[in-house]
């Protein structure tokens, strides 16, 4: 052991007698005869040992030496000198032994450890092959593979892991010489997947000894970067990467083929019939030299046919057989896919300096290839257009060729557009033409014509159509996606593009799904960016590490592998609504019916999708399906929701079917329909689905159901097939309770039915015989009345009980007043019936407990009781009607005066003085008393008349002029009150406004709300500045509009200091000349009464102080209320303003603009400018 200087540490020897640190330790639980020795059976504990086989002859039995890749550990093989074979010893990096290999017969010199440190590889050779075997640290053995060369024929001299672990180099020549004495050499690359090693590629070096390589070495920093270097000092790199060859079909005919080369074999798969997971295929297709390259043909209609580069130079063509197909095989299995069948071999006559000289081959047409091949300058690459020769069929010549100034590092086609698209290692993107007489490449530029590169070399690409325009997707290895030069997203795992959509995984284990037809590039940006709504329909989760394998297209399943190597197949929501809308456009309802079913898509779709085109086609819709459970299933799914709107929203972009606007709900629609349609077809067939139909509407007809059983018990149908009355009654006790089938049974008043529902029923008979014997015991009137009774159909009840004659009409009235059935009651009996008037009496006590005497009385006064009429009118203050009444009956003189100075003194209570003057003057004939309430409710004309209609002019000195004086008083003191608070609170006002304005201008200024006026901000303000009072609605956002009201005014305080006082301060100056203004009338009759009496000093003074105070209010409603109150939020500019308030204000309007719905509710809240009644004329001309 040397350190990096090559100063020795230590020194030990190679062969140790000791098996290390790591020896095995036996604890004595049983013997070796005693323990289970799996599939060899018994016979394994008594075998002998067998003895080990010296080295091979030509193992040049020097010592190998590998490294575990942290440093920790390395591995020595050497031959062991007692046997002559070699063993393998782990030492740690202080050279202490820790394990040695067990004895295995035929291990090689090989050695190399894993560099993620899990397992060392050696090889091995059996009597009867040749294989690559792996050890763990300990030494012991674990899993092996066997390379594709008989036992003698090659020999191995190097194993290499590459920098991750995931390839493995074999380096192979052969045992023994050619005629010409040279050997052939060999480097394989073998991967692991799915606990099973495939053989990737071959590279075949042939005999001549200056193409032999002599070093062979993985690059330490790009994983699969091999490096070569051949006898003739020649140094070859190969850049390899992942890819999955799927072909490229865009129709129901393509089977989406993945194709998976296993040395000379390829393994496809046709996931459109079957997933088999890997290592199993669906069939295998043998070759004669191991597989390179294997690429699907471009052109349409042609995608299952398959070509396989071969290390010998030569493309296999696989087609389907054109034979006639068998769908079952000899031992009675169905074929699901059959294989395809070898066509034709073409070899290509390229000159190949090296092996893979020719690569990225594409098969764009029949016998046309495009591949890929070295130039003569390092960094420059040919592209060859390949053709068959035309003297000779199997060859595929060079037609013609274009050198590109890069690396070609990969290339695809589009088999929409038949674009085929080039990129080279630094990421330049070139456009391939090879429609006419020469290939030739360009730029590849966008619409505007703008030249177009990834940002960084992608190890996966495809094209695609993005809004109409093409555009070239990349993924690198550090899982940015990009189209162009733009990037869409930075954690993308892997990505596939079918038809209109694009098909993502991420590393946040999401798989995405867009329809490219429908978003924009930016909007591409955004919905990856996105984590997805409740029901976005482009997003789903997956399993951790999932990746696209393919997906079939014109369906809707994706198979992604997840990383131990298994297959499952999802069915992305996107993709099932999308095919679903198109088998609905196209009016395959039987395709989009069967894939809603077995994928749970709510079949509410099927009609939302397209009303009006559903119903017009609807008798295709039950043609397609043919089947009644079909039918049933959807009609007990409908409900009223529309799922276009909630459940499945369509893209972005696409159109939206008009719901129809007929005022019916959706489930009767439908049901209608469809019940309609199936009737005119055939109702013997569809019978279960009328019923059905009857059941599910809004407000179910049992009824009806029930009628259409009985018509089947009493008429049954002897078409074939048809359903009898006992299947129809067993169906709708499925569908419906029993117990609510039979009440709505004998709702019918069908007792035959009834009795058929109940012995379908759990029922015990002794429930219900004794209740229908009683039924049928009655008068039909009275039996149906008893029924409806029972059921709580209680209209249906007084109607046929009003048929039973006189003697039943106790238990009516009875039913009326208990259910308060009274009008429809009312309606049944004639005017000039006596039941008429009970009922009338009856209806009038209840009015009276609902405070509603009045219409009482009307009812009592019509049906002949005017007492009680009169009682009700009274109570009710209705006056009129109540004299009305009273001389009706009549009622004697005295008697009716007391009426009326009861009836008065209610008026009076009620502010009601004209009414109430008028029934003490005519009916209780007291004209003094008449005056005086005429005086106290300040009506000075109607006074003045009965004064000197009575000749009373006493009561003008003693009441009616002190009266006037002590009316004169109280509006002038009422009146200097309103102006002095009126006066306050403009100028409280006006003061805490300016405040305001004083501590937004600090706020912009010092960019934030921390001024000391900041508690002084309304809520109308608040939307500006963004205070804490901004979502002071959100608590009564539910109650009505009335309601809120209430609520506001509840918060606005007139205290200074309070949040809301200028709001408050407003209501109160618009009451105060509400208030003020609509003393008009009262002031002028005031003043003439004034004048007449000669108060004119007075008259003068109101009618000066009112004129005053209506002027001075009038004058500040623009102050109070300014011009563009609402509007006062405009960008805060000028000489005095710094840079923080304009940007705030510029801010602020656009937080303005945002919550304009809240600034809306917010400026509602303050009250309008009240509006004053100039044109009322109130002053007199005498006081001028």
């Amino acid at each position: 052991m040397m350190t990096k200087d090559f100063e020795p540490i230590t020194e030990v020897g190679i062969h140790q007698d000791d098996f290390g640190e790591g020896k095995f330790i036996t604890v004595g639980w049983g013997k070796k005869e005693t323990q289970f020795h799996g599939s060899e059976g018994k016979q394994a504990a008594h075998k002998k040992s067998q003895e080990v086989q010296p080295t091979a002859v030509w193992d040049d039995r020097r010592p190998r030496v590998t490294w575990r890749g942290d440093g920790q550990l390395f591995a020595v093989s050497a031959v062991c000198p007692q046997t002559g074979a070699r063993k393998v010893r782990v030492w740690n990096r202080e050279g202490v032994l820790q394990a040695t290999s067990e004895p295995v017969n035929g291990l090689e010199q090989a050695l190399c450890w894993k560099p993620s440190g899990s397992l060392i590889a050696s090889t091995q050779r059996h009597p009867n092959k040749h294989s690559v075997v792996f050890m763990e640290k300990n030494g012991l053995l674990h899993g092996d593979f066997t390379l594709p060369f008989s036992k003698d024929q090659a020999k191995v001299k190097e194993l290499l892991w590459n920098s991750d672990s995931t390839v493995l180099a074999v380096w192979l020549e052969d045992m023994t010489a050619g005629e010409d004495g040279q050997v052939n050499t060999y480097i394989q690359l073998w991967t692991v997947g799915n606990y099973h090693w495939y053989l990737k590629q071959s590279l075949e070096f042939g005999r001549d000894p200056q193409k032999a390589p002599v070093s062979v070495c993985w690059d330490p920093e790009r994983p699969l970067r091999l490096h070569v270097v051949n006898r003739s000092w020649t140094t070859i790199t190969y850049d390899w990467g992942w890819t999955t060859e799927r072909s490229l079909g865009l129709d129901a005919a393509d089977k989406a083929n993945v194709a998976v080369i296993e040395g000379d074999k390829v393994l496809v798969t046709t996931f459109r019939q079957c997933v088999v997971p890997p290592p199993m295929c669906s069939f295998e297709l043998q070759l004669t030299s191991p597989v390179n390259q294997v690429t699907f043909l471009c052109k349409p209609q042609g995608t299952n046919q398959l070509s396989a580069f071969t290390a010998d130079g030569n493309i296999s063509i696989f087609s389907q057989d054109s034979g006639e197909q068998t769908d079952k095989t000899a031992d009675g299995f169905r074929n699901m896919s059959r294989p395809l069948v070898l066509q034709k071999t073409l070899r290509v006559s390229v000159l190949q300096e090296e092996p893979l000289a020719l690569r990225q081959l594409l098969w764009l047409d029949d016998e046309l290839f495009v591949g890929v091949s070295s130039s003569l300058l390092p960094t420059s690459s040919t592209l060859l257009l390949l053709r068959p020769a035309e003297d000779a069929t199997d060859t595929l010549s060079v037609r013609s060729e274009v050198e590109v100034d890069g690396m070609v590092v990969s290339m695809v086609h589009s088999s929409q557009t038949g674009t085929v698209a080039l990129q080279l290692e630094d990421g330049q993107i070139k456009k391939l033409l090879y429609d006419g007489p020469e290939l030739s490449v360009k730029d590849w530029r966008d619409f505007s014509g703008c030249t177009i590169n990834f940002p960084v070399p992608c190890v996966q690409t495809a094209l695609c159509s993005i809004s109409g325009e093409e555009y070239l997707l990349g993924l690198t290895d550090r899982s940015h996606l990009y189209a162009g030069d733009t990037e869409l997203a930075s954690n993308v795992s892997s990505f596939a593009v079918c038809n209109d959509f694009l098909i993502i995984t991420t590393h946040s284990h999401t798989c995405r799904c867009l329809q490219l037809s429908t978003l924009s590039v930016k909007a591409l940006q955004a919905a990856l960016a996105s984590d997805g709504g409740e029901n976005d329909e482009t997003l789903r989760r997956v399993e951790r590490g999932s990746r696209i394998v393919t997906v079939v297209p014109q369906d809707t399943r994706v198979i992604l592998q997840m990383p131990r190597g298994n297959l499952e197949t999802v069915n992305h929501r996107a993709l099932v609504l999308a095919q679903l809308r198109k088998w609905l456009d196209s009016l395959r309802f039987k395709e989009a019916f069967d894939c809603m079913r077995k994928l749970r898509i709510n079949l509410n779709l099927i009609y939302d999708h397209n009303p009006k085109v559903f119903l017009e086609t609807i008798i295709a819709f039950i043609t397609q399906l043919n089947s009644i459970n079909h039918i049933n299933l959807f009609l007990t799914e409908l409900k009223e929701e529309n799922t276009t709107s909630t459940m499945y929203p369509p893209p972005e972009g696409s159109p939206v079917q008009p719901q129809p606007a007929s005022g019916m709900k959706k489930v009767d629609i439908v049901c209608d329909a469809l019940r309609s349609a199936m009737e005119s077809m055939d109702p013997n067939k569809f019978c279960l689905s009328i019923l059905t139909t009857h059941v599910k509407k809004t407000v179910p007809e049992l009824e009806i159901a029930l009628q259409k059983v009985h018509e089947l018990r009493v008429n049954p149908p002897e078409a074939p097939g048809a359903v009898s009355a006992e299947e129809a009654l067993k169906y709708l006790l499925f569908l419906v309770n029993v117990n609510d089938l039979y009440e709505h049974s004998l709702g019918t008043y069908d007792f035959d039915l009834v009795l058929m529902v109940a012995e379908k029923s759990q029922k015990d008979p002794k429930e219900y015989l004794p209740f229908l014997n009683m039924l049928k015991s009655l008068e039909p009137n009275y039996q149906r009345y008893t029924i409806d009774k029972h059921l709580k159909r209680y209209r249906k009840a007084l109607l046929h009980l009003s048929k039973c004659g006189q003697e039943h009409f106790p238990e009516a009235l009875q039913l009326v007043k208990e259910q308060k059935l009274y009008n429809e009651a009312l309606r049944l009996y004639a005017a000039d019936k006596a039941q008429y008037k009970a009922l009338s009496c009856a209806y009038a006590e209840h009015l009276m407990e609902q405070q509603q005497a009045e219409q009482a009385g009307l009812l009592l006064w019509r049906c002949g009781e005017p007492a009680s009429a009169l009682q009700a009118f009274a109570s009710s203050s209705s006056w009129r009607n109540a004299i009305c009444v009273a001389q009706q009956l009549p009622l004697p003189p005295d008697q009716l005066a007391l009426l009326a100075r009861d009836l008065a003194e209610k008026l009076i209570e009620q502010r009601r003085y004209s009414e109430a003057a008028l029934l003490l003057d005519q009916y209780a004939k007291d004209c003094e008393e008449a005056i005086l309430a005429l005086i106290n409710g300040a009506v000075w004309e109607e006074a003045l008349r009965l004064i000197y209609m009575h000749n009373r002019q006493d009561i003008t000195e003693t009441n009616l002029k002190p009266a006037l004086l002590d009316a004169f008083g109280a509006q002038t003191v009422f009146l200097e009150a309103q102006v002095a608070a009126f006066i306050r609170h403009k100028t409280r006002l006006a003061l805490v406004r300016e405040q305001k304005e004083k501590a937004r201008l600090n706020m912009l200024d010092e960019d934030g709300p921390d001024c000391p006026d900041a508690e002084l901000y309304s809520e109308a303000s608040s939307v500006m500045t963004g205070s804490k009072y901004s979502h002071s609605n959100s608590r009564i956002s539910s109650r009505s509009s009335k309601n809120r009201r209430k609520a506001e005014r509840k918060k606005l305080s007139l205290k200074e200091g309070s949040p809301m006082e200028d709001r408050a301060l407003m209501y109160a100056l618009s009451e105060i000349i509400t208030t003020v203004d609509k003393m008009r009338e009262e002031v002028h009759n005031l003043l003439k009464a004034l004048v007449l009496f000669q108060f004119d000093r007075q008259a003068e003074k109101l009618q000066l102080v009112y004129e005053e105070a209506l002027q001075m209010m009038e004058a500040a409603v623009p102050e109070v209320w300014p011009e563009g109150l609402q509007n006062n939020q405009a960008p805060l500019t000028g000489p005095n303003s710094t840079a923080n308030s304009i940007m705030a204000s510029f801010q602020q309007q656009q937080q303005q603009q945002q919550q304009k719905p809240v600034t809306s509710q917010q400026d509602a809240e303050i009250p309008p400018p009240p509006k004053m009644r100039n044109g009322v004329k109130w002053k007199l001309i005498v006081l001028k």
